[in-house]
């Protein structure tokens, strides 16, 4: 086995942890590293962060280190902070009933095997000798790593019991690392999918992101409605299963179906734009009906919202929700970019975030009708307006407005929102020409609610 330094991303992290094991083991104490570091080691995956597991109880941990963090210490976890790595050390522990579907009622310190056997999946219960270079297997892990096969421990049905949140972290690791689900751990995920309902809803959003934007999330959407775990957490996108689309249009199938495969052309995501992705159209199902054909009127604006439930549901940030909200809102804008006045694209185009909305639109387009025309309009043409100055200067301010006659209130953003239009399509560039077509086409008369003419 290639030595596991050489799988460690950063040289320190190595290091870190190798200095902790060394003080535990002079200390009188055996000590592994433990977990996701084992199960990436063996399948040749870099390493980002190692676990360390310990005979050592938690109060000795906290003695034999200067900087640790009692972040878990009734259930025998400490944080040791070593350099500019943090670390968690485990004592090798066994576990009674799980009252709340994630935390042990009881926790009672115990030796390796114990410890291996109460563990999520056989891959993630692999232990590592970092001073013999050896591999301590108490269930059958490496195995179950050689076949690519994601498997509970023991009786899975106990293991999803004692954390819900399992339920989700098995499609997300079987997608992870392109790993098959054993049938039994698979038949208890979908016996027991309802339980997933228990868990918090910041526990499912950290999974489901990390599904969205890793490296299957096609697969993951497959495997969410196989296990009936989709229609849980996700009921708004489970009910794009079956809902029908003009075929002329969208020859892939259903609102699920082209959802499902635009995931599928992504190269990556990004935590909003796969959001974006997954919900851009989770106004359909309800404003579905059907007159001279399939029609989904509003959708845009119904999704919207709905996004916006989503998000707030699952604890998202207001600034995550926002950017989710106006993916879904302007998704359908692209049908008439062509058509629009030369300000109007403009200010679309100039939009904070517009790479985003330009991306959702591609990939709507590849898993649909494959047309990119006005894909690749917007694109040419934000190429042409990156060449043009940064900054409009500004022509007109209120003061100005005032001096000119006018009393402030909403006929100043009317005044000014046109005059920028005006300079966003090249009408006028000066400031004497602003002022000349404010005083030809705007009245200063406080019972004049309209322009004499804009022009």
């Amino acid at each position: 086995m290639e030595p596991f330094h050489t799988k460690v991303a950063d040289p320190e992290l190595w290091e870190g942890a190798l200095f902790i094991a060394r003080r535990l083991k002079n200390a009188g104490y055996l000590v592994y590293f433990a977990g996701g570091a084992v199960r990436d080691l063996l399948l040749g995956r870099t390493v980002s962060d190692i676990d360390v597991v310990t005979s050592a109880p938690p109060e000795r941990v906290e003695a034999l280190f200067e900087r640790t963090i009692p972040v878990g210490r009734q259930f025998g976890v400490v944080i040791v902070v070593e350099g500019n790595h943090q670390y968690e050390v485990a004592t090798f522990r066994g576990e009674d009933k799980y009252l709340d579907g994630r935390h042990p009622s009881e926790v009672v310190f115990a030796d390796p095997e114990t410890d291996a056997r109460r563990r999520d999946f056989t891959v993630n219960a692999l232990f590592y000798d970092p001073f013999s270079e050896t591999i301590i297997d108490f269930v059958g892990g490496r195995e179950d790593l050689a076949r690519g096969v994601l498997r509970a421990v023991g009786d899975p049905y106990a293991r999803f019991r004692e954390d819900r949140l399992r339920l989700l972290r098995a499609v997300r690791l079987a997608c992870q690392l392109d790993f098959t689900i054993e049938a039994a751990t698979f038949d208890a995920i979908r016996r027991e999918a309802a339980g997933v309902g228990e868990v918090s809803a910041e526990r499912v959003r950290d999974e489901l992101i990390r599904l969205l934007t890793g490296p299957a999330p096609a697969r993951g959407l497959d495997l969410l409605l196989e296990t009936g775990l989709l229609q849980v957490i996700l009921p708004e996108v489970f009910a794009m299963v079956g809902v029908p689309q003009p075929p002329e249009f969208h020859p892939e199938g259903d609102v699920f179906a082209h959802t499902r495969l635009m995931f599928e052309k992504a190269d990556s995501l990004h935590e909003t734009l796969a959001l974006g992705v997954l919900l851009h159209d989770v106004g359909k199902p309800p404003t579905f009906r059907v007159e001279d054909r399939i029609r989904f009127d509003g959708h845009a604006e119904v999704g919207a919202e709905t996004a916006v439930e989503i998000c707030r549901r699952l604890r998202f940030p207001n600034q995550t929700t926002l950017r989710v909200k106006e993916l879904v809102r302007q998704h359908l804008r692209f049908m008439h970019v062509r058509e629009m006045r030369v300000s109007t694209l403009k200010r679309f185009l100039l939009q904070e975030h517009f790479e985003d909305h330009l991306e959702l639109h591609r990939l709507d387009c590849l898993a649909s009708h494959g047309d990119l025309t006005n894909y690749e309009f917007c694109r040419e043409k934000l190429e042409e307006l990156q060449r043009e100055p940064t900054r409009m200067p500004r022509l007109l301010t209120g003061h100005d407005l005032i001096d000119a006659g006018f009393r402030p209130g909403p006929i100043f953003s009317r005044i000014l929102g046109s005059l920028e239009d005006l300079q966003l399509e090249g009408k006028i560039t000066s400031r004497e020409d602003a002022l000349r077509w404010l005083k030809t086409n705007w009245s200063a008369d406080p019972s004049t609610a309209a322009p004499n003419g804009e022009g």
